[in-house]
């Protein structure tokens, strides 16, 4: 074989290696996470409903976990030649605070469960069906510094919602645990010190104003630092705060 022709063939296999994002042939998605940071549909943004996004989650025994901010939907899937097949595609029937949410989310079961191809590009996924693209970035693991919303009341044996319209953060901030509810804990600044999985806090005292629906969340909050110490786990983007008997809060960022 020619110096041309040796040449030429490596060429041929650079720029097969470095040119078009990956088709996905064998590329593993299994145990990631992907969130949308672009929708597009006929060529055109497409607005999701305030606060949502697409997550697809695969698993590590082959299936696909999404959501698009209310309902989940999952199924068995195949990755192979560079298409996403979802066998089954099942979803729950949760009612929706909105009809958009609906919408949103049979919009998404009918572009996944069309068999759409898949390509990775960069650490990006692009999943493209036949008039709409998806963008999705890797979820980052969360972090305990920031602020996180108490969005479920934790007892022995339960998980309840907060109750309507009320809204409690707890922040982490430079060594300080900001508690705001609105009412008696007002967002000051207890100094905080973390032991492992450990975070121990004094919540001091405070008014005793009663302030309706606040009063239950403000309640659960104390219970769960009662002792001084609550144990703290970060499963993706939930926080969960548990006392000594099982009793805590679960917040999200």
């Amino acid at each position: 074989m020619s110096t041309r022709i040796v040449l030429a063939v490596l060429l041929v296999a650079v720029t097969s290696a470095c040119g078009s994002p990956s088709a996905g042939q064998g590329a593993d998605l299994r145990g990631k996470v992907y969130v949308s940071s672009s929708v597009t549909e006929q060529g055109k943004p497409r607005a999701m409903v305030e606060g949502t996004r697409v997550e697809l989650r695969f698993t590590d025994d082959d299936r696909l976990i999404a959501t698009a901010g209310c309902n989940q939907m999952q199924g068995p899937v195949k990755v192979d030649g560079g298409k996403l097949s979802v066998a089954d595609l099942g979803m729950t029937a949760m009612g929706c605070p909105k009809p958009e949410l609906h919408q949103q989310d049979e919009w998404l079961s009918k572009l996944l469960g069309a068999t759409p191809s898949w390509q990775l590009d960069g650490t990006n996924l692009v999943v493209t069906g036949s008039n709409a693209e998806i963008v999705l970035a890797p979820e980052q693991p969360a972090t305990l510094e920031g602020t996180w919303t108490v969005n479920g009341l934790v007892t022995r044996d339960a998980v309840s919602s907060v109750p309507a319209g009320v809204k409690v953060t707890i922040a982490f901030e430079n060594g300080k645990m900001l508690v705001d509810t609105g009412c008696n804990l007002n967002g000051a600044g207890t100094p905080y010190v973390l032991e492992g999985q450990v975070i121990k806090a004094e919540l001091g005292t405070s008014t005793q104003r009663s302030c309706g629906a606040v009063d239950e969340v403000e309640n659960a909050v104390r219970a769960t630092f009662e002792n001084g110490e609550a144990t703290h786990e970060i499963d993706r983007a939930t926080l969960s705060l548990t006392n000594a008997s099982g009793a805590g809060l679960k917040l999200g960022k």
